[in-house]
């Protein structure tokens, strides 16, 4: 790419922030208010887009739908304005519909109000999670499961019964055959227990 900065002159100028940014293994991207400022190519690979079609366009556009770029907007604020860490998993969309699940982390420049400007990382995790056909509500259903939450601080975040996110759990188990939730993390490909947030650490 032509955009992308000289790795010779990166290093004679000591020009390193660039060059991470700009070579990273890893999907990076600054926002403001929710839009995309600017990403790094391996961000724009990643969904299938060049880089100056995401500048300065909405995230929404990765979303599988509208109602989940809505929803997921108050996860890992209260986080955010506490430790100015935050990191879940998360189902995302590439250019031309195909879903598959990322870990995302990220900081904000403005912990008093966390999404007014911020910068993430994506982690594409298809190699060790595979996406599954999933409702929206059984994906952010899993995804809590995943960071360690109970059913019934599942409820209070999605703001439905405790009664209705077990039928949402035992979907997911008949689903893939799972007899517990461990079962359910192997059958969806999940990542090793190590790297599942539990309610008291730094998500």
């Amino acid at each position: 790419m032509s955009d992308l900065p000289s790795i010779d002159a990166a290093y004679q100028d000591r020009d390193f922030a660039n060059l991470a940014f700009a070579y990273a293994p890893i999907g990076l991207v600054v926002t403001e208010s929710r839009v995309i400022r600017d990403c790094n190519p391996t961000f724009a690979a990643m969904f299938g887009y060049e880089r100056e079609e995401l500048q300065d366009h909405t995230f929404a556009t990765l979303y599988p739908t509208q109602e989940e770029f809505a929803n997921i907007r108050h996860r890992g604020i209260q986080e955010l304005r506490e430790t100015n860490q935050y990191w879940d998993e998360r189902v995302m969309m590439r250019n031309g519909g195909d879903l598959f699940w990322c870990r995302v982390r990220g900081h904000s420049f403005t912990p008093e109000d966390p999404l007014t400007r911020a910068v993430w990382s994506f982690a594409d995790l298809s190699d060790s999670r595979p996406y599954h056909p999933l409702t929206r509500r059984e994906r952010e259903v899993f995804s809590l499961m995943g960071e360690g939450l109970t059913s019934k601080e599942i409820a209070i975040k999605l703001q439905m019964s405790n009664r209705t996110v077990e039928v949402h759990r035992a979907n997911l188990l008949k689903k893939f055959g799972a007899s517990n939730t461990a079962g359910l993390f192997q059958s969806l490909g999940a990542i090793g227990s190590n790297h599942i947030a539990s309610t008291s650490t730094n998500r």
